[in-house]
């Protein structure tokens, strides 16, 4: 199917007013009234928390005017999609997966994301870090991020999505993001599949649902319309840029291009921001 050039105004980011306005907006609700966010004209977008997630999060992230992290859910066990807990980056050999070890069941089967424990002994601290002195040590923005990423390996986490969010804030700061995030599991919506993303828009009052790829294959556009939230598919172009290791290998945790181009991220990532969306 041809796809159709969005309107002009949903071809940008968020204009930093609105994004303003949602941040504010969500800092005033305590968790149990996030539900009463109103944000005129909102685009929100809904992933899964990613450890250190990579460009195409970020970019979601940028066009919207709130972002939810699927917390209340039970952890994907997609390979091909399956990044709460694990992510690639470069290494002088090519890349490498830096995973976060979990314990996702107990004794009454797969437990939230938010509630997902970190099984080790902090072994994968030490080897998390590691890896990325030994891989970045030499970039220009490891400087920058240096002291941050050591105090992150530094703390005892117990459980996954405070250390994910840590990462995804971390980098959203990086790129120059401002868009707030509301974890869904201070929100009241537990339905499920298309009719869970529909009503967590309906919820925080979303007119414009920014959707993955794969939501052509589940999202019931007949509702959505009938509810008057419009859906967009963000179909990621994944930017070509120097690397510190020789070759070039897309779909590396965004920490890549935050540490190798600390400058000119934004303007790499934002080089895709004007390119048409599906609708």
């Amino acid at each position: 199917m041809a796809l159709r050039s969005a309107p002009r105004a949903l071809d940008r980011a968020p204009s930093r007013r609105r994004q303003r306005r949602a941040r504010r907006a969500a800092r005033r609700l305590p968790p149990r009234r996030l539900h009463a966010l109103r944000v005129p004209r909102m685009k929100l977008c809904i992933q899964q928390p990613a450890y250190w997630p990579w460009l195409g999060f970020i970019d979601r992230v940028a066009r919207c005017d709130v972002a939810i992290l699927l917390d209340h859910v039970a952890l994907e066990h997609n390979t091909r999609t399956q990044f709460t807990n694990r992510n690639k980056v470069r290494t002088a050999d090519g890349w490498t997966w830096l995973t976060v070890p979990v314990r996702a069941r107990d004794e009454r089967g797969a437990v939230p994301i938010e509630r997902v424990e970190i099984a080790d002994d902090g072994r994968w601290r030490r080897k998390h870090l590691a890896t990325l002195r030994q891989s970045y040590g030499g970039a220009r923005g490891w400087g920058r991020h240096a002291e941050w990423i050591e105090s992150l390996y530094a703390h005892e986490w117990s459980t996954l999505a405070p250390l994910v969010e840590a990462t995804t804030r971390r980098l959203l700061d990086a790129f120059e993001v401002g868009t707030p995030l509301v974890r869904s599991s201070a929100l009241a919506s537990r339905t499920h599949k298309s009719q869970l993303v529909l009503d967590l828009c309906l919820e925080l009052g979303a007119d414009c649902y920014l959707s993955g790829p794969f939501g052509r294959d589940y999202l019931d556009r007949a509702a959505f319309e009938r509810a008057g939230v419009r859906i967009e598919f963000h179909d990621y172009a994944h930017p070509e840029y120097e690397q510190l290791h020789a070759g070039f290998h897309s779909h590396m945790s965004a920490l890549d291009l935050a540490l190798t181009h600390p400058d000119r991220a934004r303007a790499i990532l934002g080089a895709r921001m004007g390119e048409a969306l599906a609708a």
